[in-house]
């Protein structure tokens, strides 16, 4: 891509010269292959100077010709024989002298003394198109009557020199497909290296609605291959020739001046990367700008008159009768803006770079426009520069504002974001960095630093940098900023065997636990370890005073360290339910933070800190819904313990090895905690409480699990995880019909009779329970199911009718059971 050096120091100040741009821009990442010295027009009019035409006579062997004497401003007047019909006494015109170089396109020829029709000629009267000024060729140029002889032709028309840079934009450099672009790195590039700069763009301020004489309107029904369209009309343009410094900043990176509205929006698309289009507005047929696909197969004139066949997956720029332009990729033939236009409805938009890259390949067609959308545009500055071509539009081509911009958005096009913890930055850099030279590198690329730890960063990425979504990106941006010549080479290479530590095998577990509730339909999230300290206010479970507060927080909604994954779960489900989507299953891994005063060490600052690491599951709304085969059904908390119980199942514990009890705590309507035999608490679940549901102003019941996972993996340290064949021999099942006091729980009748019957007894379930009359006062009965099993035989009644009438005598000895 070609870019000015004069048009770059117009957004960006530096005094370098264009060699040193060159490396600097070849440094951070932007490649410069070339700096050529160009002139707005080819050869700079070296050699051409402003004569006076003294005398004019017939050639004497030609019916066309003219014998001319033309004064130069210096000596003696020059002989030259001019063909032009044009030419007469007394002009001022602009001539080649002897030895000037002119330019046709690639090719070159030199002006020599030579004979025409036996007549010596020395020198050239010019046209237009001879010197590259123009392109009429009827007759030589008659330039006004104060033009003074002997003026340089380059002073008369003010051409200057100028360097292009050739920047080699790699696929993953959008943002830098613009003159701004570059600007914004060269930028960050010296506040780097500590030059005094600023980086500015023309402002939009002046734009306004002058009246709505013609409103157009727009509808975009492809909302996928088209997420924002924004237009405005001009009335009453004069489409004319571009004023001069335009046509000479469009020249100098190669490309031909058309009319001042199509050179406006060529000069937006190469200043600030947005393409634009215009439309000649009595060309919308209906009043009416519809974005849509058209049916495979319809025909399509192009600007280049070549009928297309369009698929049905092109989007395309309609009026209400017809199509009007390929959307990104190319121009209708009767759409864009000639002479005669006299009202004109100016383009802005932001089309998927999906849909645009393949509907360019489909056409073989590669514009300026396709180039820039199928890599990503700055969805953001489409009002920018819609606003400034107005502006351009009236004030080069006369008219009015004459209707309200149109602007039709149906995507959130809100910035990345990213964690950056500096612990990553300086081992990808493999160099230290200084925290304030790495925050002072982000936020001369425009990244918004949302948070600031000792730790690292925490970062807002503007949309406009597609490239950067990961904090590996982030990294690579501030290295190349940084400069790669900065991180010295080591000398010596370091090296030792390493061994898989509990960090690995954690990660492994949380992977593998993971993936388990991915296909139970859960969807993971990932929460702020800020929070509001209000949640904690009046729990006794999580107690305010326990609470590690922000010395400087951003806001009361994020003042302290969170204690639980639950509020921030709960956030979650709010935001949901709001949107319509109430049905939902989440986990989530993340650490919560302790402060215990009783533990403050003044030598110690750390020791009254804790963290531990938590996993959280949230099941709210319903398990089935609108499905033909089920009728709708809630989720319940039953489902949710079958869920814990499976995690613990995956990683190697057994529910019969574990101690699971009532708990009694303020954040649950009810609840249950799992224990290990050591009394260490592995897991809480059950119903959130309806008080703390309502400070989220959430209606349905939401079940809670917290896992302990620091405590789980200390559990299952020595648990190894046998495999061993599938029995041949079938296993009995016999059902008890148990009376027992209310107070007594399932979980007692289990651990009795895993302790009855360790080695056969494989499975103990509750499939039944009933409260109510026929039974005594206190009494409940619980239908429970045993499951008998030998691996190496064949079970008999006689060893059946034993084990179950051991069981039967515990059950009545501890439990006070009676069989019904």
């Amino acid at each position: 891509m070609n870019i000015s050096y004069n048009w770059l120091k117009e957004y960006v100040d530096f005094d370098l010269t264009p060699e040193e741009v060159a490396a600097a821009l070849t440094s951070i990442g932007l490649e410069t292959g070339s700096v050529e010295e160009v002139q707005t027009i080819k050869g700079g009019l070296e050699g051409l100077v402003i004569g006076e035409v003294l005398t004019c006579e017939p050639h004497p062997n030609s019916d066309h010709m003219h014998v001319t004497t033309v004064n130069l401003g210096q000596g003696e007047p020059v002989q030259i024989v001019c063909g032009a019909p044009n030419v007469a006494a007394g002009q001022k015109v602009v001539v080649a002298t002897l030895g000037t170089k002119l330019y046709d396109g690639d090719e070159c020829f030199t002006i020599k003394k030579s004979k025409l029709r036996g007549v010596e000629s020395n020198g050239m009267i010019c046209a237009e198109d001879e010197i590259g000024i123009g392109t009429d060729h009827a007759g030589i140029i008659v330039l006004p009557e104060n033009a003074v002889p002997g003026t340089p032709a380059k002073e008369y028309y003010n051409i200057k020199s100028d360097y292009v840079l050739e920047v080699d934009i790699t696929p993953n450099r959008a943002d830098a497909c613009s003159h701004y672009g570059v600007a914004r790195d060269l930028y960050a590039y010296l506040v780097q290296n500590g030059k005094q700069t600023t980086l500015k763009r023309p402002s939009v301020e002046a734009f306004a609605v002058d009246n709505h004489d013609l409103d157009i309107q727009v509808t975009v029904e492809n909302t996928e291959a088209c997420p924002r369209y924004a237009g405005v009309t001009v009335k009453g343009v004069t489409v004319k020739e571009s004023p001069e410094w335009l046509q000479n900043k469009l020249r100098l990176i190669g490309l031909r001046p058309i009319n001042n509205v199509v050179d406006i929006t060529n000069y937006i698309v190469h200043a600030f990367g947005q393409p634009l289009h215009c439309f000649d507005a009595d060309m919308i047929k209906g009043g009416e700008v519809v974005v849509k696909t058209m049916p495979e197969g319809t025909p399509f004139v192009t600007l280049d008159g070549v009928e297309r066949k369009l698929s049905e997956r092109d989007l395309m720029i309609c009026n209400r009768e017809e199509a009007m332009c390929i959307a990104g990729v190319f121009g209708g033939l009767n759409s864009g803006s000639t002479e005669a236009t006299k009202d004109v409805f100016l383009e802005s938009a932001y089309f998927h770079p999906t849909w645009v890259r393949k509907t360019a390949r489909r056409h073989g067609l590669n514009t300026d426009a396709s180039f820039r959308f199928e890599r990503g545009i700055d969805p953001n500055s489409v009002i920018y520069c819609l606003k400034l071509a107005a502006l351009m539009v009236k004030e080069l081509a006369g008219g009015t504002i004459s209707c309200d911009i149109k602007d039709v958005c149906s995507a959130d096009f809100s910035d990345f974001r990213v964690d950056l913890p500096y612990e990553k930055v300086h081992a990808l850099v493999g160099k230290t960095i200084p925290a304030e030279t790495i925050k002072s590198i982000v936020s001369s690329l425009e990244m918004k630093i949302v948070e600031e730890t000792s730790e690292g960063l925490v970062l807002d990425v503007p949309p406009y940098r597609v490239d950067v979504q990961r904090d590996c990106d982030v990294i690579e941006d501030i290295l190349r900023i940084y400069g790669y010549n900065n991180v010295e080479i080591p000398s010596a290479l370091k090296s030792c065997l390493t061994v898989k530590g509990e960090y690995d095998k954690s990660n492994k577990l949380q992977n593998l636990i993971a993936e388990q509730l991915v296909g139970c339909g859960f969807n993971e999230i990932l929460n702020n370890s800020l929070t509001r300290a209000g949640y904690y206010d009046g729990l006794e479970s999580y107690p305010s005073k326990n609470l590690v507060m922000l010395m400087n927080p951003l806001s009361t909604d994020l003042n302290a360290m969170r204690q639980t994954l639950l509020f921030g779960g709960l956030e979650s489900i709010a935001h949901n339910a709001n949107r319509k989507n109430a049905d939902l299953k989440f986990f989530e891994y993340g650490n919560c933070y302790y402060y215990h005063e009783e533990k403050k060490n003044p030598e110690k600052a750390l020791a009254a800190y804790t963290e531990d690491y938590h996993l959280g599951l949230w099941v709210t709304g319903k398990k089935v819904v609108n499905s033909w085969a089920h009728a709708d059904e809630d989720s319940s908390v039953y489902e949710l313990k079958a869920y814990v119980e499976n995690i613990f199942s995956r990683v190697g514990l057994q529910m019969r090895d574990l101690v699971v009890g009532v708990q009694d705590s303020d954040i649950y309507a009810a609840s249950l905690a799992v224990y290990t035999r050591g009394g260490k608490l592995l897991a809480s679940l059950g119903i959130v409480s309806h008080k703390i549901l309502k400070g989220f102003d959430i209606d349905n019941e939401v079940y809670f699990a917290d896992i302990n996972w620091k405590e789980l993996l200390k559990a299952i340290r020595n648990v190894k995880v046998n495999y061993v064949e599938l029995t041949k021999f079938p296993a009995v099942k016999r059902d008890l019909a148990l009376l027992i006091d209310k107070k007594v729980q399932f979980a007692e009748i289990e651990k009795i009779a895993y302790e009855t019957e360790k080695k056969l007894l494989k499975e103990v379930s509750l499939f039944d329970v009933y409260e109510g009359k026929n039974l005594e006062a206190g009494k409940k009965s619980y239908a429970v199911s045993f499951m008998l099993q030998d691996e190496n035989a064949t079970l008999n009644d006689k060893q059946i009718d034993k084990i179950m009438q051991k069981l039967i005598k515990n059950l009545e000895t501890k439990l006070d059971a009676k069989l019904r």
